[in-house]
């Protein structure tokens, strides 16, 4: 079941990414990507984690995004088929953040070790 779940998951993430990439022209919403997409067990609901390169207009983004998304499930429900289009529900994907985070302290970390050595 899971590996069906998986495939699913990854032809929806396809077909939203070509969805927002094709037929959404909104300047508004500049670059997004589809960077995961989850599915309950029984394929009726879809999480979907979006990447926003606007940090400042997130909260704004999703919240049009969201506005949108009636839209977007009917454009996926003309590209693939299955007997059931997920619901679906926007996240923010703040992976990248918490990367920049962890680098930071690292490179804190090391700035501190090459005083060290130095003296």
């Amino acid at each position: 079941m899971t590996h069906r779940v998986d495939r699913v998951a990854s032809l929806v993430k396809e077909e939203l990414s070509m969805i927002f990439l094709h037929k959404i022209q909104d300047p508004e919403l500049g670059v997004i990507t589809i960077t995961n997409v989850k599915l309950s067990p029984d394929l009726r609901y879809a999480k979907v984690y979006i990447s926003v390169y606007d940090k400042a207009n997130r909260k704004a983004l999703l919240d049009k995004v969201d506005d949108m998304k009636g839209m977007i499930r009917s454009e996926l429900a003309q590209r693939i088929t299955i007997r059931f289009v997920p619901e679906l529900n926007f996240f923010i994907d703040d992976t990248n953040d918490y990367v920049e985070k962890i680098e930071g302290i690292f490179k804190e970390i090391h700035k501190n070790d090459n005083k060290e050595n130095q003296d």
